[in-house]
């Protein structure tokens, strides 16, 4: 086990790194997908699981996708995905959309796909460090899911985490979909 998040997520980061090419995710989500209208999702960067072709696929199938727009502060809001070709540059790099909602727009989503370094078969997820998922976690309705997106190897036994991490629901992979025992569940 590792003994800290930093350690943890030093050695996963510098795992991703290493691999040849970043997967996507879209061939196992449309064979897991739930029939749902509003998905949360990320625009991926470098080694990360790529998303992209599943925000194409969502848009095309007349899903509206939700895409983070990162704050300031490190809080997220979100807007509606108007096609990959239509974000705008934001902070950090990152890919937006033009037009933020709010940060408790989350709370509309029937589904969350969010990004992780790694996630424990507990449901104990570790991102990159800066809170900003776990402060937006906090804001979706009672029982809607949410999956990490990971590689199959960055699924782990246990992970230390801290009382504010939001637990995951499952961990969606190139290859699979993996429920996970939520911490507090019996």
């Amino acid at each position: 086990m590792f003994q800290s998040k930093a350690t943890a997520r030093q050695h996963f980061l510098g795992t991703r790194e290493q691999r040849p090419h970043a997967e996507g995710l879209l061939t196992c989500a449309k064979q897991v997908l739930p029939d749902v209208h509003r998905v949360a999702l990320y625009v991926s960067r470098g080694p990360e699981p790529q998303t992209g072709g599943l925000i194409d696929w969502l848009l095309a199938s007349d899903r509206e996708v939700l895409l983070p727009i990162l704050y300031a502060d490190n809080d997220l809001g979100w807007g509606i995905a108007p096609g990959a070709a239509d974000l705008v540059p934001g902070r950090l790099g990152l890919s937006e959309p033009p037009t933020d909602l709010g940060s408790d727009a989350i709370a509309t989503a029937d589904l969350i796909i969010c990004p992780a370094v790694a996630v424990a078969r507990d449901g104990v997820r570790l991102g990159r460090g800066g809170g900003s998922y776990d402060r937006a976690l906090a804001r979706i309705r009672p029982g809607t899911p949410v999956w990490a997106a990971v590689y199959d190897a960055e699924i782990v036994e246990a992970l230390p985490s801290d009382t504010h991490d939001h637990p995951v629901d499952a961990a969606l992979t190139p290859t699979r979909l993996i429920p996970l025992r939520r911490s507090g569940d019996d």
